[in-house]
């Protein structure tokens, strides 16, 4: 019963998108032909999906779509896994909290995009200067969200490993850990979607290859049908990589309370 519930729950969600998204394409379709907005201004829809199209089926798009997939994926995965370690080390060590806290905050509201070129200047115009400015903006929520889930931990819980005389593993791995993923989950959406516009923005300052470069290049050339096709397949990356978080936290919080129907 439950898994028809989700099914039918998301095939409602699905409906009820595809929906939106046919009003938005209706308006901007009437809006187009009642103002008579030239095409380097604002195309119609069926310019931009005949766009996609021809980017797809040409082959131009695939190589910069697996460049920058790679690029998001692999810079998450070292900012999460570095935003946790440093998030817990905080939380363990009151000195390293009190002494580099300010200078995580002061990094973390620098703007990026001012970073690129140093960036590009330390580590090359290559994959490890795109990494690097994506787990600048992944680490510091996934670092919050271990804070703040590990500080949540029920004080009797810790108390309970401690009398059984439970290691300082088994109290992470089964105690720590568990409270901490509905927190973490949260800075994990947060992140992803940091680690996509982190690499479009790489792209767009230095890459040569990737979504980003598609947008830089179609609007040095006033391009904007295809620039919107770009636009569009970098929020279509966007969406699929935050569902694949999503569906991760279906899986590892169905226990959670949030996750009963």
């Amino acid at each position: 019963m439950r898994r028809r519930s989700d099914l039918g729950g998301t095939l409602r969600f699905a409906g009820e998108y595809c929906l939106s998204i046919g009003i938005f394409i209706l308006f901007w379709q009437i809006y187009v032909s009642a103002s008579n907005a030239p095409a380097y201004v604002l195309p119609a829809p069926g310019a931009v999906v005949s766009e996609l199209v021809a980017l797809f089926a040409e082959g131009t798009v695939w190589p910069h779509l697996i460049t920058t997939t790679l690029e998001v994926i692999v810079g998450f995965l070292i900012g999460a896994v570095m935003g946790m370690i440093l998030g817990y080390l905080l939380v363990k060590v009151e000195f390293l909290k009190l002494t580099f806290m300010p200078y995580l905050v002061f990094a973390q509201t620098a703007p990026k995009i001012a970073l690129v070129p140093l960036f590009v200047i330390w580590f090359g115009i290559g994959l490890v200067s795109k990494v690097v400015l994506i787990v600048s903006m992944v680490i510091f929520p996934v670092m919050s969200g271990m804070v703040l889930g590990i500080e949540a931990v029920p004080r009797d819980a810790g108390n309970l490993i401690r009398v059984l005389g439970g290691t300082k593993w088994q109290m992470l791995t089964l105690v720590e850990l568990p409270y901490s993923l509905p927190a973490l989950f949260s800075s994990y959406k947060i992140g992803i979607v940091q680690a996509v516009i982190g690499a479009i923005v790489a792209e767009w300052m230095s890459g040569k290859q990737g979504l980003g470069y598609i947008l830089t290049y179609a609007s040095s050339t006033y391009d904007t049908t295809m620039l919107i096709a770009g636009i569009i397949v970098t929020i279509v990356v966007g969406i699929f990589t935050y569902e694949l978080v999503g569906q991760l936290e279906n899986k590892l919080l169905y226990w959670h309370e949030s996750k009963k129907q």
